[in-house]
């Protein structure tokens, strides 16, 4: 069987791509800031191989994600910041610290917790113990640490969430679709009084409510929406294909036209 390489292996290539002498040129170019850009894109691609059940390729890209972690901790070890041993003691720490229910005696080897917890309490704890951590670093409000650089619609979901531990909610998800409507009708209004940044705000408190409305079906906004994504890119191929068997390009057809072969897509796709 052929031996298989292992973290220590990862690091020690690390190190070599940022060799100054002999290392890669590109990668000796890297950054924190210039390699978040790729951080961000192999976390989605994970999440798209998950999403499209391909597991036979999920290790690989769980792999790219990986070495984003490792690029980041030869960053911190050059500049003495912190290194991959640090981020691993750190998270274990972290984890331990959040699972009392576990580790009753906050070690990681200590004896085994006994106390039966179901998944509402467990998740209690989690959110109680984060709010500790929080608090420690002097971000207390109940929004606070909600990073900034999260896409738009992960924040409101998350901030949102925070909102409603503390009672700030919708009673169910009708009252949710009340007040989409609401702002729909907000939308209209502001575009028949031609005020664009008008309505720039209420376009944007119905992309709101409309993530409120995922949250309380259980379902992730981001996900749902990379769902209709594919869905679109499904059925407006559709449309290409079409048209291209009939030698025409999508631009020299009619919108009565489109709007059929879209008819068609989708009853294709539904059925």
């Amino acid at each position: 069987m052929e031996q298989k390489y292992s973290v220590e292996d990862l690091l020690h290539l690390m190190a070599q791509l940022r060799n100054p002498d002999s290392g890669c040129p590109w990668d000796l170019q890297q950054t924190f800031t210039s390699i978040v850009p790729s951080t961000i894109e192999e976390a989605y691609e994970v999440a798209e191989a998950i999403e499209r059940e391909d597991y036979e390729h999920l290790h690989e890209e769980l792999g790219d994600l990986l070495f984003q972690v490792i690029f980041y901790s030869e960053l911190g070890r050059e500049k003495s910041y912190f290194d991959f041993p640090c981020i691993v003691d750190t998270l274990v720490r972290k984890l331990v610290r959040r699972h009392p229910h576990v580790f009753p005696n906050a070690e990681l080897y200590g004896s085994a917790g006994t106390e039966a917890v179901d998944e509402a309490q467990v998740k209690q704890n989690w959110e109680e113990i984060k709010a500790a951590e929080r608090s420690a670093k002097g971000d207390a409000g109940t929004l606070a640490g909600v990073t900034l650089g999260l896409p738009a619609m992960t924040r409101a979901a998350k901030l949102q969430k925070r909102a409603a531990r503390v009672g700030f909610d919708w009673p169910d998800v009708h009252g949710v679709l009340d007040k989409i409507e609401e702002e729909v009708a907000e939308l209209r209004e502001a575009l028949a009084d031609g005020d664009d940044d008008h309505a720039k705000e209420e376009l944007g408190d119905l992309l709101f409510a409309c993530v409120n409305a995922s949250r309380h079906l259980k379902v992730d906004p981001e996900a749902a929406l990379r769902g209709c994504n594919r869905k679109f890119e499904g059925r407006f191929g559709f449309i290409e294909a079409s048209l291209r068997d009939e030698g025409r390009q999508v631009s020299e057809a009619s919108l009565e036209e489109l709007d059929s072969l879209w008819d068609k897509a989708k009853a294709q796709s539904e059925g």
